[in-house]
């Protein structure tokens, strides 16, 4: 049995486990503010929040409930948006897109208002900025956003003042969500008890950004092994300069890692071109590595990381493998049925080391990239000490640089040496003409972002008008 608090009402049900949030808030508690829309976690109609207890702390976050299968959301709190209904009134949300007239149709207006109220609940330090930020998930046909941005900016004005040693009761007080909020947290710790997965278990799942968008309707004939809330399976550690990722620890888990934030330049700069908040918050590293997708974000990274992934079968026996000796062919990889990635680990940058990561798709956020490609590079005065190049979408696999990282190594860092290295990059690259551009198209890109990662990570050494 399923156990959560929806709204202000604890549920308890035996409806499938593959059964999506999205389904059971419209049709078992109809609850209809919640919208359907595109069901592949795009447009953000279906958001809705979901509140956990971590580490003795309650914590909320926006989320599609299209791609969210139930047991993920065992013993949370699930907000739609007549949760967020005060009596006889708006909430601050709500009347923000009032005021500034950020509704016309209103399919979008609830994912939009749950997620300023998320927001609202989580920003230790409103700007404008972040409170846009916050809404990246959400798409609107009617309005064209500037009126929806400027409920943002009165939102986050108003959250100036608010109380940080108190918030939640300072977000009551002040008309931001309703008073049954204040009891949520003594509810949710009655039950706290995982979810079991039958002793049948079959195909992994952790957020379900993927396999929900793929297999929606097959889901239900399929056994599902429900891994997202794992404890063994969530966390990031240290270990010296290495960091060792979970494999159910999440994008804006990165994003928001201080040690990660400080040691990495434009780390959340980077991770930010990574979908949208919302599918943030529940994208599974491990789940964008296991995708073997060509053009998967977070694999390239990792490739240009030097990352190594930990494989363990149903006996608990581990293996280590390296992520560029992963991808066998197109969705082939080296990996045993009963295994399952565990953890994902790399070195983090050292003084002399630069990373940068660059992107193209046919919009800049929320979107599946033409190409896109990572570097790694150390360095000595000029000359390259190590190298580590990725690149994606231009091949069947996300494909490791092998010869061209091999090339860079003990070379200065100059024009020649660069436009030398692009040509040896060409030579790597097996793209096909599909929706996202043809051949010439992409290895164009390919060249370009190749280009950049020097250009951005050199720039007083490199010009962009010495190589283009």
């Amino acid at each position: 049995m399923i156990q959560f608090i929806l709204n202000n009402q604890l549920i308890k049900t035996n409806k499938p486990a593959s059964t999506t949030l999205l389904d059971f808030v419209r049709y078992d508690e109809n609850l209809r503010g919640t919208k359907i829309g595109c069901r592949e976690g795009d447009c953000g109609a279906c958001t809705v929040l979901i509140g956990s207890m971590k580490e003795g702390k309650l914590e909320y976050m926006s989320a599609t409930s299209c791609l969210t299968p139930l047991p993920n959301i065992q013993g949370k709190h699930v907000v739609t948006v007549e949760g967020l209904n005060l009596p006889d009134k708006l909430n601050q949300a709500q009347q923000a897109m009032v005021d500034c007239s950020g509704t016309q149709c209103g399919f979008c207006t609830p994912g939009f208002v749950n997620s300023m109220c998320g927001y609202a609940l989580t920003c230790a330090k409103p700007t404008l900025e972040s409170a846009i930020s916050a809404i990246d998930g959400n798409i609107c046909r009617c309005t064209g956003y500037k009126t929806i941005e400027r409920a943002s900016a009165q939102l986050a004005e108003k959250l100036q003042a608010k109380d940080k040693s108190d918030s939640m009761s300072w977000l009551v007080a002040n008309e931001f969500v309703p008073d049954y909020f204040l009891g949520i947290e003594e509810k949710l710790k009655a039950i706290q008890t995982p979810f079991v997965t039958p002793a049948k278990v079959g195909i992994p799942i952790g957020g379900g950004t993927d396999l929900y968008v793929q297999k929606h309707d097959e889901l239900n004939d399929f056994d599902l092994d429900y891994l997202f809330d794992k404890s063994e399976l969530n966390g990031i550690t240290f270990e010296g300069n290495r960091c060792i990722l979970k494999s159910s620890a999440t994008v804006t888990d990165l994003m928001e890692n201080e040690r990660l934030l400080e040691t990495i330049p434009n780390w959340y700069k980077h991770l930010k071109l990574l979908s949208s908040t919302p599918i943030r918050n529940i994208a599974t590293i491990a789940g964008n590595i296991a995708n073997g997708s060509p053009i998967g974000d977070f694999t390239i990274i990792l490739l240009a990381m030097k990352a190594q992934l930990t494989l363990t079968n149903k006996e608990n026996s581990s293996r280590k493998v390296m992520l560029k000796d992963f991808y066998l062919g197109y969705k082939t990889l080296d990996k045993k049925a009963d295994e399952i990635i565990t953890e994902i680990a790399f070195e983090l940058p050292t003084n002399g080391t630069q990373f940068n990561f660059e992107k193209v798709c046919k919009r800049q956020y929320l979107d599946i990239a033409s190409v896109n490609t990572a570097i790694s590079i150390s360095t000595n005065g000029t000359t390259i000490t190590e190298a580590h190049v990725s690149i994606g979408g231009v091949g069947p696999i996300p494909k490791y640089l092998e010869k061209t990282s091999e090339f860079l190594l003990s070379n200065d860092i100059t024009v020649s040496v660069i436009k030398e290295a692009e040509q040896i990059l060409q030579t790597e690259l097996s793209p096909i003409s599909d929706a996202r551009g043809n051949e010439a198209y992409k290895r164009l890109l390919g060249r370009q972002l190749f280009f950049s990662h020097f250009i951005t990570l050199f720039p007083e050494t490199i010009k962009m008008d010495d190589l283009i």
